[in-house]
C-alpha cells in the first residue's frame, strides 16, 4: 500500500513538472520586439511591411524564413539576416546604393542618348547587381544590331558618401563585324550570284562603305529569307521555302559566314483563271481585263498580288471601299498547274466618315485638306483617294505623306488617316556648271516653300559668277482668295556678260504677275503679265553686225497663257502618265516691241520594270514672229545647256561666222528620251542613274546677212548621267557627247549641279 502511494505521488509531481515547463518555453517565443538595425533611408515600418510575422506573434521558423527571402526579394538589400534574442527579433538590413548618376564611356558610333533609352537604370534607381547584368546584356545586345558582335560592357562602381554610387558603363564597341561570306545550298535553277542580288544583306566589300548591309542583322536576314521566297514565288515556284539561314560567326569575331539552305521545287504554270462575285451590279466579265494572269503563263505571285491591287482599285472606283478579292488557288502537282478563281466578297458602298490627319507639327491642316479630292461625307472612291495621295506628296512639303483606311463607326462608313512627315522646306541652292571651254558659272537662291506653315512660296534668288548676276524675288499664293487660284509676283534685276557667246552685255529690270487655275480635271491654266525694260551695250569691237543693229535699251509689255493637262501619276517622280503644256505670249501692249510667241511640250512616262525602270520621251518646241518688225535678239529662243545635253549654253543655232557670236534663233524643236534606272544601291540614298538621247535645232533669223551660219540641221548627242538626293542637297550629273553636229557649234561634255537645304 505504502508502495502503491509513493508510486502515485512520483506520477503526480512528474505530470505537474513537465505541464509548467512546456507553458514557460511557449511564453519564450512569443516576439515582444522587432528590432530593424542598418537601415539608412528606408524607414523601420517599410522594412517590417515585407515581413510575415508581427510583434505578439509567436516566433516561427518557416515564417521567418519567408520573411528573409521576401526582403531580398524587393531588390532595396544587398545583405540580410534575421536572429532572435530572448523574445525580440532582430532584422539586420544592408541597404543597396542609390544611383547618383549613370554614364557611358567609350561609345563613338552610338549616342548617349539611344544607350540609355535601351536600359532600365537610371538616377535616383536602387543599384542592384541583377540590374546591372541585365543592362549590360541589353547594351551588347543594342550594339550587336548595329552589327559590332565584338562589343564589350565592363560597369563600374564609384562609391560615394550617404550609399550613393556612380555607375559607368565602360564600352569597347570594337569593329563592326561584316560578312566574310553568304553561301546557298540546294539553289540548282539560279546562280548563287542571282540569289546574291535578290537579298538585302551583302558581303563586305571596300567600295560598301556608304552601307550598312554587308553587317549581320538578324532581323535582315529573317527580311532576306521573305525576299528569297517572293523571288522564287514571281518565277513560278510555288513550293519554294527556305529550309534553314544560320549565320556562323568565326572565331575570333570579326566575320560571319551565312548559309541559306533552299529547297526550290518544280516550277508552276497558270491553270484556269476566273473571277466570281457576290456583287450583283459586278459582271465578272467585265472585271477580267484588270487580271494579269494569263492561263498558260509561268505562275508569279507578284501578278496574283497585282490583280488583287487592279480589282480593288476598280471596284473602289464605283464606291466599293472595303471589298474582299480573294484569289482562291487550285494545285494540280501532276500537271503542275496552279488555278485561281478571284472571289469578290460582298461590301456595301461606303462614306467617308473622317478625314484625320497626324504628323503635321508646321504645316497647317487646311493646305493639307485642301489637296483632297474627297471630302468628309462623300461616297468613297479609290481614284479620288490616290490622286489625293499624289497632290499631297506634291506639295513637297513631306519626307513621307502615308494615307490608309480603317473602318468607320457604321458598316457603310470610312476613315482616312493622313500620316506626314514633315522635312524642311526653307532650301539654299547652288549649282555649278563645267564646260569644256572651262566656264565656271554658280548660282545661289534662298527659298521657303512653305511660308508659315500656309503653303506660300517666298524665294530670293542670286546668281554670280564671272558672266552673270541677278537677284529675283517672288512670291506665290497657292490659294488665292481661299480659291483654288494662284496668284503671285516676281521681280527681278539681271546682269549677263555674254561677250563669249554673243559679244555683248545684256541687262534686264522687270515684272511679272501671274495666276492659275483649274480648268477641268487634269487639266490647268495660267495667265501672267510681264514688264521688262532690256539693255544691250558693251559690244566687242568685233561684235556681229546684228547685235550692233539691236545695240540699245527696250521696253517689253506681254500678256499670255498656258496650258497644262496632265495625268502623270506622281509629280516629283512619275513612272507613268503625259504631260502636255502649251502657251501663247504677245507683245505689244504699249512698250517697244510687238511680236507673237507659240511653244509647246510634252512627256510621256511608261514603267519598264516594277516602277524601278522607268522609260520617258518628250519634246518642246516654240516659234516666234514679229507683228510688223523683226524679231529682235532678246526674244530669240536659245538652246544648249539644260535643255540640250552636250552643248553649252547658246551652243547651237545660228552663228555669226567671223565673231563666233550666237544669235539665237526664231524656231526650235527638242526632242529626248531618257531611261531612268536603280544603280543597284539601297533605296534609302536616292541615288538614280539615268542614259539618255538628246536631238533637235534651232534655226531661223530674220536677218539674211551672207555671215550668218544657219544650216537648220539636226543636231544629237547622248549620254549617261546621275541624280543622288543627298544629305546635301540634289545632286545632278551629265556626261554627254554631241554626236551629231556643225563644225561651229559649241559643246560640253560635263555638268554638274549640286545645292543644299537648310
Amino acid at each position: 500500500m505504502i508502495i502503491l502511494f509513493v508510486l502515485f505521488a512520483f506520477t503526480a509531481l512528474t505530470v505537474t513538472a513537465t505541464t509548467g515547463s512546456v507553458t514557460h518555453a511557449q511564453l519564450s517565443s512569443i516576439i515582444s520586439e522587432i528590432r530593424i538595425d542598418g537601415n539608412q533611408r528606408i524607414e523601420d515600418s517599410t522594412v517590417k511591411s515585407y515581413l510575415l510575422v508581427t510583434e505578439g506573434n509567436p516566433y516561427d521558423r518557416a515564417r521567418v524564413d519567408r520573411s528573409l527571402k521576401s526582403l531580398f526579394n524587393t531588390g532595396l538589400f544587398a545583405d540580410v539576416s534575421i536572429r532572435q534574442e530572448g523574445t525580440v527579433l532582430i532584422v539586420d538590413v544592408v541597404e543597396n546604393p542609390i544611383i547618383n548618376r549613370l554614364a557611358f564611356e567609350g561609345n563613338r558610333t552610338l549616342e548617349d542618348e539611344v544607350l540609355s533609352a535601351e536600359i532600365q537604370l537610371r538616377p535616383r534607381i536602387v543599384y542592384t547587381r541583377a540590374r546591372v547584368q541585365n543592362d549590360v546584356q541589353r547594351l551588347i545586345t543594342v550594339y550587336r544590331r548595329s552589327g559590332r558582335f565584338a562589343a564589350t560592357v565592363e560597369p563600374k562602381v564609384i562609391l560615394l558618401p550617404e550609399n550613393r554610387v556612380d555607375l559607368v558603363f565602360e564600352i569597347t564597341e570594337g569593329q563592326q563585324t561584316g560578312i566574310k561570306k553568304i553561301r546557298f545550298l540546294g539553289n540548282k535553277k539560279f546562280s548563287d550570284s542571282k540569289l546574291l542580288s535578290q537579298i538585302s544583306t551583302e558581303e563586305t566589300r571596300w567600295y560598301n562603305f556608304l552601307s550598312d548591309s554587308d553587317t549581320y542583322d538578324p532581323d535582315r536576314l529573317t527580311f532576306d529569307r521573305e525576299l528569297l521566297r517572293k523571288y522564287y514565288l514571281s518565277k513560278g515556284y510555288a513550293d519554294f521555302r527556305v529550309v534553314s539561314a544560320i549565320a556562323e560567326l568565326t572565331p575570333d569575331r570579326d566575320g560571319f559566314f551565312i548559309t541559306f539552305a533552299v529547297d526550290e521545287g518544280p516550277r508552276y504554270d497558270f491553270g484556269a483563271i476566273s473571277v466570281e462575285t457576290e456583287i450583283k451590279d459586278i459582271q465578272p466579265e467585265a472585271l477580267m481585263e484588270f487580271v494579269t494572269t494569263i492561263e498558260g503563263d509561268t505562275y508569279n505571285a507578284d501578278k496574283i498580288e497585282g490583280s488583287v491591287q487592279n480589282l480593288n482599285f476598280e471596284l473602289g472606283k464605283l464606291g466599293y471601299a472595303f471589298v474582299n478579292v480573294r484569289p482562291q488557288v487550285s494545285r494540280d502537282r501532276e500537271s503542275l498547274t496552279i488555278g485561281l478563281i478571284y472571289e469578290i466578297r460582298k461590301s456595301p458602298r461606303v462614306y467617308v466618315e473622317k478625314i484625320n490627319i497626324t504628323g503635321n507639327v508646321r504645316t497647317l491642316d487646311y493646305v493639307i485638306r485642301r489637296e483632297f479630292e474627297l471630302a468628309e461625307g462623300d461616297a468613297f472612291n479609290t481614284a479620288l483617294l490616290q490622286k489625293s495621295r499624289s497632290r499631297v506628296r506634291g506639295l513637297n512639303f513631306f519626307e513621307k505623306a502615308e494615307i490608309s483606311q480603317e473602318e468607320g463607326s457604321a458598316p457603310d462608313k470610312t476613315i482616312i488617316n493622313v500620316d506626314v512627315q514633315e522635312k524642311s522646306t526653307g532650301e539654299l541652292s547652288v549649282g555649278a556648271g563645267f564646260s569644256t571651254s572651262e566656264s565656271v558659272s554658280a548660282n545661289m537662291q534662298i527659298r521657303e516653300r512653305n511660308l508659315l506653315g500656309k503653303g506660300q512660296d517666298l524665294r530670293l534668288g542670286i546668281s554670280f559668277g564671272a558672266d552673270s548676276q541677278q537677284i529675283d524675288l517672288g512670291f506665290t499664293e497657292p490659294y488665292f482668295l481661299n480659291r483654288d487660284l494662284s496668284a503671285g509676283f516676281d521681280i527681278f534685276s539681271t546682269k549677263r556678260d555674254l561677250q563669249d557667246e554673243s559679244g555683248y552685255n545684256l541687262e534686264r529690270l522687270g515684272l511679272i504677275l501671274s495666276t492659275g487655275f483649274p480648268i477641268k480635271e487634269d487639266i490647268r491654266g495660267s495667265i501672267n503679265y510681264s514688264l521688262v525694260n532690256e539693255k544691250i551695250d558693251n559690244l566687242n569691237s568685233d561684235a556681229s553686225t546684228v547685235i550692233q543693229k539691236s545695240e540699245g535699251e527696250y521696253l517689253i509689255s506681254s500678256i499670255g497663257y498656258n496650258i497644262t493637262i496632265s495625268d502623270l501619276d506622281d509629280i516629283l517622280f512619275p513612272t507613268t502618265g503625259s504631260k502636255w503644256i502649251f502657251g501663247n505670249n504677245v507683245s505689244g501692249l504699249g512698250g517697244d516691241v510687238r511680236s507673237l510667241e507659240t511653244t509647246a511640250s510634252y512627256i510621256r512616262f511608261f514603267p519598264v520594270y516594277e516602277n524601278d525602270v522607268v522609260f520617258s520621251t518628250g519634246a518642246t518646241g516654240g516659234y516666234i514672229v514679229g507683228l510688223g518688225e523683226d524679231v529682235i535678239i532678246l526674244q530669240r529662243f536659245n538652246a544648249g545647256g539644260s535643255n540640250f545635253r552636250g552643248f553649252e549654253n547658246r551652243g547651237i543655232g545660228p552663228r555669226d561666222i567671223a565673231s563666233g557670236d550666237a544669235l539665237g534663233g526664231n524656231a526650235y524643236i527638242i526632242g529626248s528620251a531618257e531611261l531612268r534606272f536603280p544603280l543597284g544601291l539601297p533605296q534609302e540614298y536616292g541615288i538614280l542613274g539615268r542614259t539618255f538621247v538628246d536631238v533637235g535645232t534651232l534655226t531661223g533669223i530674220d536677218d539674211n546677212d551672207s555671215g550668218i551660219a544657219d544650216s537648220g540641221s539636226i543636231r544629237a548627242s547622248a549620254g549617261v548621267g546621275m541624280n543622288w538626293v543627298s544629305p546635301f542637297g540634289p545632286i545632278q550629273i551629265n556626261i554627254a557627247y554631241a554626236f551629231l553636229k556643225e563644225d561651229y557649234d559649241k559643246d560640253e561634255i560635263f555638268a554638274l549641279d549640286f545645292g543644299t537645304r537648310f
